[in-house]
């Protein structure tokens, strides 16, 4: 046989029709179609890196050893050099995940005995695949989550709304775009609260560096908005490099309420100040969130 890791034929997969599917983080395992899907888009994976996937995901929470896993996928009388190609459709399967055998959040490696998948899994029928080893799957695997308690595969939160992780990023746009034109609306009275803490020259300085960073801000803000609004599916890697500049500008913008002290006291403006410092990664959350697949 053959040692090449073959692409799946879904028209006559090795899964036999009695299949069963599960869901784990973004991914449905469907063993009846022989398919892997995330968010509902299918993903091309081969038949042997499917076959140590359904293995796995069978018995979540266990030890399946290399022995188990040698025989489920090549018989006794096969010659196959069988290590390196089961190393091989190993990580072929973490590839498609986004897994790493480091840091795993799916397949985790136990030295010296095999592999086990450590995700929560959910069963979405009360089929059985067709292997000896799911005749105690009901009793073996760990307990099932909801659909609400579905892991977000790189921040381990439950997977939320899109509508709502784009939403919130939106707003923070907006509330950024609404600090840069009432600043410019009203330069006087960001002079005059700088002039009553500072010498002269300095709060020329502060003045300029709330035009110059708002004039750069408002079409930033103005981009980030319609981006995520038409959804633009490049959102993710461009934001992540754009990242480094957006925290720059947004440290800078969190001394803003000092700049208030007067009207609002030391302690609230503390306080927004703090708030406005930690913004920024929540927008790289949400956008993360998001835009997974941009990753």
């Amino acid at each position: 046989m053959d040692a090449t890791l073959a692409p799946v034929n879904m028209g006559e997969s090795s899964v036999s029709n009695t299949g069963w599917s599960a869901r784990f983080g973004l991914f449905e395992l469907d063993t009846k179609a022989g398919e892997l899907r995330k968010q509902g888009k299918r993903i091309r994976l081969q038949e042997q890196p499917l076959q140590v996937l359904t293995a796995l995901v069978q018995r979540a929470g266990e030890i399946v050893s290399r022995e188990e896993l040698r025989q489920r996928l090549w018989p006794g009388d096969t010659f196959v050099d069988f290590d390196h190609s089961l190393n091989t459709a190993v990580n072929k399967l973490r590839d498609v995940l986004g897994d790493s055998a480091g840091s795993p959040r799916f397949v985790e490696t136990v030295a010296r005995k095999g592999y086990r998948f450590i995700a929560p899994v959910r069963r979405e029928d009360a089929g059985t695949a067709p292997t000896e080893a799911t005749a105690n799957t009901s009793e073996q695997a760990s307990p099932s989550p909801s659909p609400a308690e579905l892991l977000h595969p790189e921040l381990d939160v439950p997977v939320p709304r899109r509508g709502l992780t784009r939403g919130l990023f939106g707003l923070a746009q907006l509330m950024y775009l609404v600090f840069y034109l009432a600043a410019l609306f009203h330069l006087r009275g960001v002079q005059n609260a700088a002039e009553s803490f500072l010498p002269g020259w300095e709060a020329i300085a502060i003045v300029a560096c709330v035009m110059v960073t708002a004039g750069v801000g408002i079409p930033l803000r103005l981009y980030l908005m319609s981006a995520v609004a038409f959804d633009h599916r490049g959102l993710g890697e461009k934001f992540r490099q754009m990242f480094p500049f957006v925290l720059g500008m947004d440290q800078l913008w969190a001394v803003a309420p000092f700049l208030l002290v007067p009207q609002i006291g030391l302690g609230a403006a503390f306080a927004a100040a703090a708030a406005l410092l930690y913004l920024p990664f929540s927008e790289r959350t949400l956008i993360r969130m998001a835009y997974l697949e941009n990753r």
